[in-house]
């Protein structure tokens, strides 16, 4: 009797699990980067359209809070504008979590400034010159003469961090740097400012002016064969490889289908071939 009854249990919770499963299944987080974060809700927005009974919800904190959030079980997929570290990696490992990378998109980290700026092209070092303070005026850069006003990600930022390897190379950031939680914020900012500078994702150019860098345009092409200088892949993490068929399989899997790669293009990142 003892035996038969532990086997209902078995059987009860067994049953309990795969409806809870199928449950979550319906429910899809999404947590990370706000340069991914347009199309993980494009996405979303879609999927949710084709599927009335999936419920997907996409929080923007940036990609070391991805990060952090899949590795504490507090979101299904990390969107991040960075592949992940190595000490992240541990982290989830060390807690049971198994990061598989999907590769979503491409991106490039364009330079812009206010549309009246004169200055067309500027190379990584003079770029990067900037960034450290070494030049503080664009009167030495063939511009005005005012004083640059130096603005960047906030250092949680994939962004950040894909701009301070690409760019920096190990150099630190000048002490007057201002730091911006996104890159509508950037946007905005060089926007309202005659001598600012910063950088942002190829989607959020409007109503700014783009620079070339090492005379190289920031394009779909030339991000996608990495001709320009500072071009990166887009990422959306899971926990373990999502079971084929599933809706969060489906979800990620957008973006090689026909009509996600639509959904990229129209956003402004670059599809993948």
């Amino acid at each position: 009797m003892k035996q038969t009854v532990k086997r209902l249990a078995v059987a009860a919770a067994v049953a309990m699990g795969m409806n809870a499963a199928m449950a979550d299944d319906n429910k899809i987080v999404v947590d990370g980067s706000t340069t991914v974060g347009p199309i993980a809700k494009a996405f979303a927005e879609y999927y949710m359209g084709k599927n009335p009974g999936v419920n997907i919800t996409v929080s923007e904190s940036g990609s070391g809070n991805g990060a952090k959030s899949l590795v504490n079980a507090a979101c299904d997929v990390a969107s991040m504008s960075r592949a992940m570290k190595s000490s992240e990696i541990k982290a989830a490992k060390d807690a049971g979590v198994l990061p598989i990378e999907n590769v979503v998109a491409m991106d490039g980290l364009v330079i812009v400034v206010h549309p009246s700026n004169p200055v067309a092209d500027l190379t990584l070092d003079k770029l990067r010159a900037i960034y450290t303070g070494k030049i503080t005026n664009w009167k030495e850069l063939g511009g005005p003469d005012r004083p640059i006003v130096v603005v960047s990600r906030d250092t949680n930022s994939g962004t950040y961090e894909t701009f301070e390897t690409m760019v920096m190379k190990g150099e630190k950031m000048g002490g007057k740097t201002e730091y911006m939680g996104s890159n509508g914020a950037i946007r905005q900012k060089v926007m309202s400012t005659e001598a600012a500078i910063g950088y942002v994702g190829l989607a959020f150019t409007e109503s700014v002016k783009a620079l070339t860098v090492n005379t190289v345009v920031a394009s779909h092409e030339t991000t996608l064969d990495k001709t320009y200088p500072i071009a990166r892949a887009l990422y959306m993490y899971t926990n373990g490889r999502p079971k084929a068929g599933s809706h969060l399989a489906n979800y990620i899997g957008l973006a090689k289908t026909e009509q996600g790669m639509r959904i990229i293009e129209d956003i402004g990142f670059v599809p993948l071939k």
